[in-house]
């Protein structure tokens, strides 16, 4: 008994290469996408984050008399929330325990959400936008445009040559 197969079809051929196309695609475009992101929320806290630095009395003033921030005192939550703004932005960016800073940064907006009794919807829907943001980071794994992809390859080459 003689099995008869069938010869793939156009579409099938067409199927296969555009599958692997868009594959491929996706592979060369994720670390650029993953990029964008970063670029787009670091650059948003990392302003703030100066405005903070730039004028700090007001900075305290305003954790005194505007955020709701119950568990620190007014002058440790400025310079808390400041220092946040300035230093886990540039580690996003850079890939260095990018998770980590998205984290803390998810984290760090929901607080400042919260905290602040005078919220516009607008500003509820930037906090919204940059918390899907940062979730989406989270998610992503390290890539060739991070520092922490090329660190784990040489700590892995590192332990591999022992």
């Amino acid at each position: 008994m003689l099995i008869q197969t069938r010869q793939p079809t156009f579409m099938h051929r067409y199927y296969g290469v555009m599958s692997r196309s868009v594959n491929s695609m996706s592979y060369s475009l994720a670390p650029i996408a993953d990029l964008a992101l970063k670029l787009w929320v670091a650059n948003v806290f990392f302003k703030s984050g100066l405005n903070k630095f730039e004028s700090f009395d007001s900075t305290v003033m305003l954790f005194t008399y505007e955020y709701n921030v119950a568990l620190l005192s007014p002058y440790a939550a400025a310079w808390l929330g400041t220092a946040v703004e300035l230093v886990f932005p540039v580690l996003l960016v850079l890939g260095l325990m990018g998770r980590f800073s998205a984290a803390v940064l998810f984290i760090f907006n929901i607080v400042a959400a919260i905290s602040y009794p005078d919220i516009s919807e607008a500003g509820i829907r930037d906090h919204v936008l940059w918390g899907i943001m940062l979730l989406v980071i989270m998610t992503n794994r390290p890539h060739s445009l991070t520092l922490d992809f090329h660190l784990s390859r040489v700590i892995k080459s590192d332990f591999t040559n022992k």
